[in-house]
């Protein structure tokens, strides 16, 4: 509770006046005991008691009638952000979530939770009288005085964007900004609470909490929750994009509300060099995910477009934009002596009719000679590198490349990147190592686009060796020990294949495995010359370098060019071209739990408001002199009634009816 006038509290110094006279008027009459005041006492001492009590009452009436008094005149307010505590705020900090979740609707699909937020704190803040409020909102993060509440929502740092939100950081900013404003504040974190956004696992919030905790006067933390029920909503998102020729191959993924079961039909609107489509896709339930080949104009060195649904429950995940520029060969080098391993891999790596697919073969001994500028991915069959080779592969991976590792079938020698290989395992005679467990979503031997699992389970082995090191293990042999590992270097990957395409080690030549394994690597590969043309919002990509002048080139959605920086689109920065999306983790559904709430704000004494996005909540804070003054008239009549005098029965005796009445 808050007051918008405290100084008048000094009034309740005043409540004490009835116990101060009752005290004094107790002081005035002095005690004189006498032998026949006895017999009264004695008739009177059953009924003592209850005028004592009534006596009480009528006192506790008057002062609390006085107190409530001086509370409605000091002009109380209740609101769950504002919390309970006497005094006045001079300084509120908003801290604003502006991700593209925030524009989701709740269950009335009228407003969305970020344009909710800011009514309800404009509300908040008229009560507050002169109170100072300070935006640091998601996009910038940094503070920004609002000179009055009701342009918060015209502000350009409150509109909608397509980015994220770093909670963490977010609030060191408002500590820091703390630090160098005195007087009592507040601090109130406006979210949806997505789990991505909050990071409540990240190291930095310890820094957050301490600089909270080192302001010489802590604020109070209010945490505005817009959780709760959403409109129906169906988001679009690009997995990603290549070149193959004069084709574009796009993949796709379409996802609906969680409670979407019954298969639909949804519009999907293609727009591509001004040239727009329009097909309907089938969703069977919760999610689809397909790939879109789009035929590009002979001769076309670079375009963008992009793929578009129906506006719903969410309008900043109804877009996925794309860009492309000229076709090129994608490149590999087979590094490994001649034989049977190197023709397979060389199978794998530009099968027969995949004109843009082009390997060369090096010997390890002349490694340190190989061009790698225009390369996608490397394959070694050979002793892992040492020396300069292995200075030049770890530029390779850091630029974006994909070294995949076979094994050598020699003794171990000297570690790469920290990653090693064990000694030779040969199976037990008429035995073999079978592949029997892989990541089914994640990798290169994830399930095909349509769902369609790869025949994984033919892979069988007589020899192997184990990839020892701190890498991610995405697909196991029967027994659990590792057959495909992956460690991430920078923008490149590094793997490594415990079998190698011979048939004296296993089946692996076989294009059941190798084929989509090498394939897949060689796209993620070529991803890097792709990449220039494809980034999302807030990356160091989208900012523009000095003299670079930034265009918007798409008609999606309302251009806010205020807010181009944080907006989703296709973009020209003089010579570059960019398509920017908004990031995958804004399409997580994953919520924060309280108790992770409770971790990430440990120590701060915050307090939660829930359920503040639905419409049918109350405002957020209330004026609430009036009850007081009810509970002035209420205190007042029930001292009136407790003073009202008490009926007398006056009891009549016989002998004095017959004194009154001699005839009788």
């Amino acid at each position: 509770m808050l007051f918008l006038n405290p100084l008048l509290l000094w009034g309740l110094l005043a409540a004490s006046i009835p116990v101060i006279i009752h005290l004094l008027n107790r002081r005035r009459h002095k005690t004189i005991h006498w032998g026949a005041m006895q017999f009264l006492l004695k008739a009177t001492r059953e009924s003592r008691g209850k005028k004592k009590l009534r006596n009480f009452l009528i006192l506790a009436c008057r002062t609390l009638g006085l107190a409530a008094l001086i509370f409605a005149a000091a002009r109380p307010i209740v609101s769950g952000l504002l919390g309970w505590g006497g005094g006045s705020i001079d300084l509120v900090v908003l801290v604003l979530d502006r991700s593209a979740s925030m524009e989701a609707k709740p269950g009335d699909g009228l407003s969305p939770r970020r344009q909710i937020v800011l009514e309800k704190v404009r509300d908040a803040m008229k009560n507050l009288g002169t109170a100072r409020l300070v935006l640091i909102d998601s996009a910038t993060g940094q503070p920004q005085d609002v000179p009055s509440p009701d342009v918060l929502a015209e502000l350009s740092s409150s509109a909608a964007t397509d980015t994220s939100a770093d909670f963490p950081t977010l609030l060191t900013r408002a500590a820091e900004f703390l630090a160098e404003t005195p007087g009592r504040a507040e601090v109130w974190l406006a979210s949806d609470l997505q789990t991505s956004n909050w990071l409540p696992d990240d190291d930095r919030w310890a820094a957050a909490r301490a600089s909270l905790a080192n302001l010489p006067q802590k604020p109070a933390v209010r945490v505005l929750s817009l959780t709760g029920a959403a409109a129906p909503n169906a988001a679009i998102r690009l997995l990603g994009s290549r070149r193959v020729a004069d084709d574009l191959l796009l993949d796709l993924e379409v996802t609906r509300s969680a409670d979407s079961h019954v298969a639909a039909n949804l519009p999907l609107t293609t727009t591509i060099n001004g040239t727009r489509t329009t097909e309907t896709l089938i969703l069977p339930g919760q999610s689809l995910r397909f790939q879109k080949r789009l035929a590009l104009p002979p001769g076309s060195d670079t375009g963008s477009g992009w793929f578009s649904i129906p506006a719903d429950g969410n309008p900043r995940d109804n877009a996925a934009f794309f860009a492309y520029g000229p076709a090129r060969t994608i490149k590999a080098i087979i590094v490994s002596p001649p034989g049977e391993t190197a023709d397979y891999l060389a199978l794998a790596a530009a099968p027969p009719g995949f004109g843009n697919q082009h390997v060369e073969r090096i010997d390890p001994g002349q490694a340190a000679t190989m061009a790698t500028s225009d390369v996608s991915t490397i394959l070694w069959a050979a002793p892992l590198p040492t020396g300069a080779v292995a200075e030049q592969l770890s530029r390779f991976l850091t630029s974006g490349g994909q070294v995949i590792c076979f094994p050598p079938g020699a003794a171990p020698g000297k570690p790469f990147l920290d990653l090693n290989w064990a000694p030779v395992t040969p199976a037990e005679k008429d035995k073999y190592f079978i592949l029997k467990d892989w990541n089914h979503s994640d990798g290169p031997l994830r399930d095909g686009i349509d769902g369609s699992p790869l025949p994984a389970e033919r892979l069988k082995a007589i020899r192997r060796q184990i990839p020892l090191g701190d890498a991610s293990q995405l697909a196991r042999w029967e027994d659990g020990e590792a057959f495909l590992t992956r460690h991430i270097v920078d923008r490149g990957t590094l793997w490594f294949v415990a079998s190698t395409p011979d048939y004296t080690w296993s089946n692996l030549g076989d294009a059941d495995v190798l084929l989509p394994l090498v394939q897949r690597i060689l796209a993620l590969g070529t991803e890097r010359f792709d990449a220039s043309y494809l980034t999302t919002v807030g990356s160091e990509a989208t900012k523009p370098l000095p003299g670079e002048t930034r265009t918007r080139l798409d008609d999606f959605g309302s251009p806010d060019p205020a807010n181009a920086a944080y907006l989703a689109g296709v973009f020209k920065l003089n010579d570059r071209l960019l398509a920017v999306n908004r990031p995958a983790a804004e399409d997580s559904p994953e919520i924060l739990t309280r108790e992770a709430l409770d971790t990430a704000l440990t120590g701060t004494g915050y307090t939660l408001l829930e359920q503040a996005g639905q419409a049918t909540d109350p405002s957020l804070s209330r004026d609430v002199w009036r009850a007081f003054l009810i509970a002035v008239l209420f205190f007042f009549l029930a001292e009136a009634i407790l003073c009202l005098p008490k009926k007398v029965t006056v009891q009549v005796l016989p002998a004095q009816q017959k004194a009154e009445n001699p005839k009788s």
